[in-house]
């Protein structure tokens, strides 16, 4: 046995045929990978558009296959374990795992308390990470919103631990909306506040049998009005914040109000 394999214990005395094998293997896993990775993306680029992104996530599965072959045809060539070996193998795995792991343990102890407090549930509009949107799925792992904008945002459950989460709509169909005017200073409080007050009452979104509530504070570029009101269905609170705010514009202008103007930084 050389030097090296005395020194490790577990290694085989390496020959030059050992390492001409070893090398072939490494280059020609890394050939195969680039070969893959080539075939998958011309066969992506030239099928149906909906069998496109099945197709591209072949390529990262075929890399994981090959680099395991690849590993377990130059492991025989390389280790000679005895059971002290093995052991001390296991145990050191074992170790990094649970490293390795401890985040996605942390995961799922949050998915489960997500699940028994009922934190969310799908249906929920939530705002959690930084992102606002419908609960579609509560996984394992994470939960997937889609926001306004349809775009899936997957967030793990871990994030509870430090993060607030916002329930808009907490396990219900419907969800209050606030739509903000901002109007310059001057002019009649009462009437304004009164005719967004009917703008809001006749939006065809708005939850029957319940009333707009509006508030009004003073700030220092005008005034700042906000149209509390209750929509019918929580996935139509932005066509319901559109058509409030569209119609109450119209309304306003009708009535000669001015709107607030957004202050700015004088330049020398």
């Amino acid at each position: 046995m050389s030097d090296a394999g005395a020194h490790w214990g577990f290694l085989r005395p390496l020959t030059p045929q050992h390492v001409l094998i070893v090398a072939v293997v490494i280059v020609g896993c890394g050939l195969l990978i680039a070969l893959v990775r080539v075939l998958v993306r011309r066969s992506a680029e030239g099928a149906p558009s909906h069998h496109r992104l099945v197709i591209l996530r072949a390529a990262p599965i075929a890399r994981l296959i090959i680099t395991i072959a690849g590993f377990a045809i130059i492991t025989p060539l390389l280790v000679e374990p005895s059971f002290e070996d093995i052991v001390a193998l296991i145990a050191t795995v074992g170790l990094a795992l649970a490293f390795a792991l401890k985040d996605y343990v942390s995961c799922l102890v949050a998915g489960v308390v997500t699940i028994i407090e009922n934190t969310y549930q799908p249906g929920d509009w939530i705002e959690f990470g930084g992102a606002y949107g419908e609960v579609r799925t509560i996984g394992t792992r994470a939960v997937r919103l889609v926001t306004a904008d349809d775009t899936d945002v997957i967030i793990p459950h871990s994030m509870l631990w430090t993060s607030r989460v916002d329930n808009d709509s907490g396990g219900k169909h419907t969800l209050q909306t606030v739509t903000h005017f901002y109007l310059a200073a001057d002019h009649d409080g009462v009437a304004v506040s009164r005719a967004l007050a009917e703008v809001a009452a006749i939006c065809p979104h708005l939850l029957p049998g319940s009333a707009p509530q509006i508030a009004v504070a003073e700030e220092p570029f005008g005034t700042h009005y906000r149209i509390k009101a209750r929509v019918a269905e929580s996935r139509q609170q932005f066509a319901m914040v559109t058509d409030i705010t569209l119609r109450g514009k119209e309304r306003l202008r009708a009535m000669g109000v001015a709107f607030a103007q957004a202050p700015f930084a004088r330049t020398a």
